[in-house]
């Protein structure tokens, strides 16, 4: 029989439910909060979830959308209340809950809900990406989630001004409602058909970089902006340029300005460095969930490799990273020295940026000057965490970086 988790912080309806369940023959977990249920489900992966809406640390809602967002809504969930009206079940089913019981709960309606839920079960669920509601314990997260959602609220449009590492396929994918479409618009190389945009209606549009679009995809690209309410399409674009610099470039000068009225500062991976290792473990969750890779887990030297990356690819070669690292590592958990092999850079790489042909003074120098500026790089230019790394003394450290002629520290930063 099947493998149920009951969530609930009533004592007495974990019993009951327990009771009943288990004469039915399954197999029943019980957990008495959200915190419980997250360690339940991804250690013990059950074959149905039983949730009540309403507890003391994240109501029920809020972990279903985390589960959905995470990649983790791969078996039946059906939600539970004393309390509940007809919104909150929509948002539930919505959500991805395959039914909603009001309590008190009658045995046969318990029973048939349940059945239902499993055979329902059989079928595999969509394929869903991570957005940022998959990241609940990364502040700076949870805050552009926030900011992106008040824009998207008011615009169809959302320009995501973004350096390297960006991380616009991430906020797009936020944008996605379940089971709608995908469309990326700069892998289309032809002139695009409206019956693309009929196929894609109520999904995201989007484009990483704006300037890198040829003349044929900019055409394209306003076409679509033409549509957007007619089809229930979103917009996000991305670009490390304003309008001005981009129309500099080549870049269609009405088609930028237009895309400009709406903008959105978003950080890049640089910026988010203490997330990274976060960012990394939902990913490699995603992918073991997904099916696409083995069971695997990061340790905390890998974490902590990762988290010492500049990522200058964004989020994109970040995930092909951890997919890398999954599929290659050959115990389950990932180690430090499984990142240092797949990241470092190569002996070949090191050896032409050095000359070996130098007196030794020179070719010393010549190191230092490369180890230095590799290092303030990982480092965003921060020169604590750089003098932390190299143990040096702030001064010294300056003094160090001045005779190698290398710029140091970040902007508006004081030695």
């Amino acid at each position: 029989m099947a493998k149920i988790l009951v969530v609930d912080d009533e004592v007495g309806i974990r019993e009951l439910l327990s009771e009943i369940l288990r004469d039915e023959g399954h197999d029943v977990l019980l957990a008495e909060h959200a915190a419980a249920a997250r360690t339940a489900r991804n250690a013990l992966r059950p074959d149905l979830v039983l949730l009540d809406i309403w507890m003391p640390d994240t109501d029920g809602i809020t972990l279903l959308k985390e589960w959905s967002a995470g990649g983790q809504l791969n078996m039946p969930v059906v939600m539970m209340s004393g309390h509940g009206t007809i919104d909150t079940a929509v948002e539930a089913t919505r959500i991805g809950a395959q039914d909603f019981l009001e309590k008190p709960i009658a045995l046969q309606k318990l029973l048939s809900a349940v059945k239902r839920a499993l055979q329902k079960a059989a079928a595999p669920p969509p394929r869903t990406e991570l957005g940022l509601a998959a990241f609940v314990r990364a502040a700076p997260l949870r805050d552009l989630k926030k900011r992106l959602e008040q824009v998207a609220a008011r615009s169809r449009v959302v320009l995501l001004k973004s350096g390297p590492g960006s991380l616009a396929e991430l906020c797009a994918r936020s944008l996605q409602a379940p089971g709608k479409a995908w469309f990326d618009l700069a892998a289309q190389h032809q002139p695009l058909p409206i019956e693309a945009l009929e196929q894609a209606a109520g999904g995201v549009l989007f484009v990483e970089e704006l300037a890198a679009l040829s003349r044929l995809q900019q055409k394209n690209l306003a076409f679509a902006l033409d549509r957007l309410e007619k089809f229930d399409l979103r917009l996000v674009a991305a670009s490390a340029q304003g309008a001005g610099e981009l129309a500099a470039g080549g870049f269609d000068e009405t088609l930028a300005r237009r895309l400009a009225e709406v903008s959105l500062a978003a950080p890049g991976l640089a910026e988010l460095r203490d997330e990274v290792p976060e960012i990394a473990a939902q990913i490699l969750g995603h992918l073991v969930e997904s099916g696409d890779v083995p069971l695997r887990r990061l340790s905390t030297a890998a974490l902590n490799g990762l988290r010492n990356q500049p990522w200058p690819g964004g989020y994109a070669s970040l995930r092909n990273a951890v997919r890398s690292l999954a599929l290659g590592a050959l115990e389950e958990e990932i180690a430090g020295e499984d990142v240092s092999r797949l990241l470092a850079p190569q002996p070949a790489a090191l050896a032409s940026a050095l000359p070996l042909d130098l007196p030794l003074r020179e070719a010393r120098e010549a190191f230092e000057r490369v180890y230095f500026e590799h290092h303030l790089q990982l480092e965003g230019g921060n020169m604590t965490r750089l003098a932390e790394k190299t143990g040096l003394e702030r001064t010294h450290l300056y003094r160090k970086l001045k005779a190698l002629g290398i710029q140091a520290g970040r902007k508006g930063e004081e030695p």
